[in-house]
């Protein structure tokens, strides 16, 4: 299926705290597809998106939003409702996967090893450590590292930010214990795990300046581990992808403690980077996949799933016993 000729709508932006990394996405992907001869539309999301895609009326949506209401099944859900056939997973995937404590219950049924947390209030946390440290208290429905803390000593109170009156992140938090070591990522595209990405920080830990900022972390591919370890992270990365009900791309990211050689899987991420660096990206291109072509393959994928599902609904309508 080619996309040469196609309209679509890639949606970036949007007025969550990733609005920027969105941005950069949307963008990178809107050239990829413009180079592969699509009209492309490139629409920075607001809330009269359902108008605005009416009036366009693409034949394909590419997601390049990040964040709440890009990826937490909410413009899914709008989508869904104009008929339009997007990239990345659907309504319930997303508004799980946003959700790290409900996408951990999930993932622990399928034996996804995981590490200790508990859910509280923010105002709770603020009050006295909720386990002993070290740990990580972080939102339950955000990305890019936005409002996460790691607590070390147990000598000083938790960190005061989360019960200030600016928290922007939700009344819970999960509390999580942390686990030392290497921070690794594996991306899934259907359904075969790409590569195991080693991500090293210049300084401190991955948050959004490691992540974003030019020199703020290396990413090793493939990553410098056991082999076993590359096998389990291949392998419970397409578990998460599978048990979330995830399509498209999605990356799963974990901590593995090279002293007492344990792994454990942070979150599942379903709206990946996608500019060429990101890790996804540079997954697929250790794998023989530029960028052009995995965006060419994203697209191309949601126009077969959407046809495979009207396909799917023609046939329960036809086989449905008649009235009368």
């Amino acid at each position: 299926m080619s996309i040469s000729g196609k309209s679509i709508a890639v949606l970036m932006g949007g007025w969550s705290s990733e609005r920027e990394v969105s941005l950069v996405s949307g963008r990178a992907v809107a050239k990829a597809l413009r180079d592969l001869g699509a009209h492309v539309h490139e629409v920075d999301v607001d809330r009269d998106i359902a108008e605005v895609l009416n009036a366009l009326k693409p034949d394909v949506a590419f997601n390049a939003l990040h964040g709440p209401w890009g990826e937490d099944g909410r413009i899914q859900a709008v989508l869904d409702i104009l008929d339009i056939p997007y990239t990345h997973s659907g309504v319930l995937a997303s508004a799980v996967a946003m959700d790290k404590h409900k996408t951990k219950a999930i993932l622990r049924e399928f034996g996804v090893p995981l590490a200790d947390d508990k859910l509280v209030n923010r105002h709770t946390a603020a009050k006295a450590h909720i386990m002993t440290p070290p740990y990580v208290i972080k939102p339950v429905a955000e990305g890019s590292s936005f409002g996460v803390f790691i607590i070390e000593d147990e000598t000083l109170p938790p960190p005061q930010e989360i019960a200030a009156d600016g928290w922007t992140y939700g009344e819970d938090v999960l509390v999580e214990k942390f686990i030392p070591g290497k921070e690794l990522s594996c991306a899934v595209l259907g359904d075969r795990p790409l590569a195991v990405t080693e991500i090293v920080p210049a300084s401190g830990f991955y948050d959004f300046a490691a992540k974003y900022s030019d020199g703020g972390s290396a990413h090793v591919v493939p990553a410098d581990i056991p082999e076993h370890v590359e096998r389990d992270i291949l392998h419970f990365s397409t578990v998460a992808h599978r048990a979330l009900g995830c399509a498209g791309l999605s990356r799963s990211d974990f901590r593995y403690d090279l002293v007492n050689d344990k792994l454990v899987l942070l979150e599942v991420n379903t709206q990946p980077g996608m500019t060429p660096a990101s890790l996804a990206p540079e997954q697929a291109a250790h794998c023989g996949m530029d960028f052009q072509a995995l965006v060419a393959w994203m697209t191309e994928d949601a126009l077969g799933r959407h046809i495979s599902s009207r396909r799917t609904q023609t046939d329960q309508k036809e086989k449905a016993p008649s009235e009368g």
